[in-house]
């Protein structure tokens, strides 16, 4: 079996500074971006549906059970079941068009410099 010898000039990985392993090859330091890599309205999008999830099923299984269906849990049940689908198809909907309206901004922006 072959071993490599470390030379006692070089530096292990475990002696490296912290400003020798970003500086990178051509020792210039690179300068890091601090920023979300998700858009705020995306996070917050997110949260608000995250909040539907949690109380649009919850709540109308409350308001219902004993109103609308008069005691009967099972019904109330599948309602909140129906809710939370709702909910999540909605999300899928709103990321779609999403997803769509930044394509077509990019393609307005490529059609301008054109």
């Amino acid at each position: 079996m072959a071993t490599r010898r470390i030379i006692s000039t070089e530096k292990t990985i475990l002696d490296k500074d912290d400003d020798d392993v970003s500086a990178g090859a051509g020792g210039q330091q690179q300068s890091s971006s601090i920023a979300p890599a998700v858009p705020m309205d995306v996070i917050l999008k997110l949260l608000a549906f995250t909040f539907g999830m949690v109380v649009i099923p919850i709540g109308s299984y409350f308001l219902t059970v004993n109103t609308v269906f008069r005691g009967n849990s099972t019904y109330a049940g599948a309602l909140a079941a129906i809710m939370a689908n709702v909910v999540l198809v909605g999300y899928v909907v709103v990321a779609m068009n999403e997803d769509q309206s930044e394509q077509l901004e990019a393609k307005r922006k490529g059609g301008k410099k054109e």
